[in-house]
């Protein structure tokens, strides 16, 4: 059967046509993240997201040499927001825990650290236990893993519960609770600033593998396990390749891979 070039050329130009827009939809990806977060992500004042969660982000895109272009969502609501096409990704110090994996898909880890409590310089309180947490109140961020660990091992504490870790920050320091609880790093790279200079870390605490989970994650849709796979796999290159550790270098004096 004999086909006309003009059919093979119409066809050509579909399948090219067809091609690229698929292309396309590879080649630019939005990310959403918090901006209230650091040393993690954070919204500057001119306008700026920096942090290591935007330098890890700017880097698996260029692994996978894709465009990317970032948003900020209130905490609270990031999930429904990623849901709703919002975004693409989830890169926001996202915990990948039994509950959220019911929501969305995760790529492996790019880093896991332990959270902890914080208290004033001044405070009466020497133990991050239960029994040495008794009868005070912790400030958490809300529809966190943080605040989700003090619920369930502080049982006997008030938790007062903050839209941002900005919100706990103020209130500890102006004598308003008595305990903070968050990710170390958060923590500790805040009472190194002037800001924080109110307080210091009581304890690390264990990590809860149910309610902290296996590390912080990128989340994409429920079911989008290709662009996830993306992810993991840039996650390792970068590791491989030494950009990580530069990232990693910039903002800690540990590997915060974790084990």
């Amino acid at each position: 059967m004999k086909i006309s070039t003009r059919f093979l050329a119409a066809a050509s130009i579909a399948a090219l046509s067809l091609f690229a827009g698929s292309a396309m939809a590879q080649e630019k990806l939005v990310i959403g993240t918090e901006g209230a977060y650091p040393p993690f992500n954070n919204l500057e004042a001119n306008g700026q997201l920096t942090g290591f969660d935007i330098d890890i982000a700017k880097a698996l895109c260029d692994e996978m040499k894709v465009t990317c272009t970032f948003v900020t969502n209130d905490w609270d609501g990031i999930i429904p927001a990623l849901q709703s096409k919002k975004f693409d990704a989830i890169i926001a110090s996202m915990s990948i825990t039994p509950e959220r994996k019911e929501q969305v898909t995760f790529s492996k880890k790019y880093y896991n650290t332990p959270p902890a409590i914080a208290v004033p310089k001044d405070s009466p309180i020497k133990e991050a236990t239960a029994a040495g947490l008794k009868g005070k109140t912790i400030g958490a961020q809300g529809s966190t893993t943080h605040s989700n660990y003090a619920e369930k091992h502080m049982p006997d504490s008030e938790l007062k519960l903050y839209p941002t870790a900005d919100e706990y920050k103020l209130d500890i320091t102006n004598g308003r609770i008595d305990a903070v609880i968050d990710d170390i790093v958060v923590l500790s790279q805040w009472i190194k600033s002037d800001a924080g200079k109110c307080c210091k870390i009581l304890a690390p605490l264990p990590i809860d593998v149910d309610i902290n989970g296996e590390g912080a994650g990128i989340a994409v849709r429920k079911g989008e396990t290709a662009l996830a796979d993306k992810f993991s796999a840039a996650i390792l290159a970068i590791r491989a390749n030494g950009k990580y550790k530069a990232i990693n270098d910039k903002y800690f004096d540990f590997d915060a891979y974790g084990k």
